[in-house]
């Protein structure tokens, strides 16, 4: 090789270390969003979780946490599945449905049963329903759809999933479709109007939103396919009650704790 083509090489090498590694390739704005989404990711990964949620808990609590995974060593996955059970429910107990949610889906990925992904989804619900942090309650919606969408894949009649779903985004609606949760439920109402937890989950949010006459509608249509629906007596008399009507809210509430005893 001559002196000029040595020269050239060299010349070419240095350019491109020059453009891809001294140089910044990306828009400030791209560079920011990634950062973002970095720091998002690492603050509710179920690692930080842990360490924040352990900072919270007594020494005596923390020491039934750890003998839990301490089990957990050298063990495979199949192996570690009634463990992450007791851990899901130690977790619960202590008041991070996050962190419970999070064994409970572990247990899902090994066994594939739609039980217990609607299990994983109800419990990130719950999550989603006491998250005081926007990070964590984020964290959980998603923990919840994907749970609920597997459990729908195993046994798509089953609609009590759907509805969770529903459920799940009804409690931290999307930015971009507030209304997908309504939207879910309203399909679900028009495929099967015979649907008692359908209608008694539409009256619940309708309650929520004032719309006490639709909900009166739905709950007494409920009532007439099943009489002795509990969901449906104690709604209706929270309803009947709402519209003032306090005779019908008497009669409804006494047969709603007729039910539940």
């Amino acid at each position: 090789m001559t002196r000029l083509q040595i020269i050239v090489v060299a010349s070419v090498t240095l350019f491109f270390m020059i453009l891809y590694l001294g140089c910044d390739t990306k828009p400030k704005k791209i560079k920011a969003l990634e950062k973002t989404r970095a720091l998002n990711a690492e603050t509710t990964s179920i690692q930080n979780l842990l360490a924040v949620a352990k900072e919270k808990i007594t020494v005596a609590q923390s020491a039934g946490v750890l003998a839990l995974e301490q089990d957990l060593a050298g063990k495979s996955d199949s192996a570690k599945v009634e463990t992450w059970k007791l851990l899901s429910g130690k977790w619960y107990e202590l008041g991070h449905p996050e962190i419970s949610g999070y064994y409970a889906q572990r247990v899902a990925e090994i066994d594939g049963q739609e039980k217990s992904w609607s299990i994983a989804g109800t419990t990130f619900t719950i999550c989603i329903q006491n998250a005081k942090e926007e990070k964590i309650k984020t964290y959980c919606t998603e923990k919840a759809v994907a749970a609920y969408e597997n459990a729908i894949s195993i046994s798509p009649e089953n609609s009590t999933n759907k509805v969770n779903l529903a459920l799940a985004y009804a409690e931290n609606p999307p930015k971009e479709n507030p209304m997908q949760g309504i939207q879910l439920l309203l399909s679900l109402n028009k495929e099967n109007p015979e649907d008692v937890l359908v209608l008694t989950t539409l009256a619940r949010l309708g309650l929520k939103t004032g719309q006490f006459e639709k909900a009166k509608q739905r709950l007494e249509k409920a009532i007439s396919i099943d009489s002795e629906n509990i969901n449906a007596n104690c709604l209706l008399a929270q309803t009947y009650d709402q519209l003032g009507d306090q005779q019908n809210a008497a009669v409804f509430l006494n047969k709603c704790n007729e039910l539940r005893k």
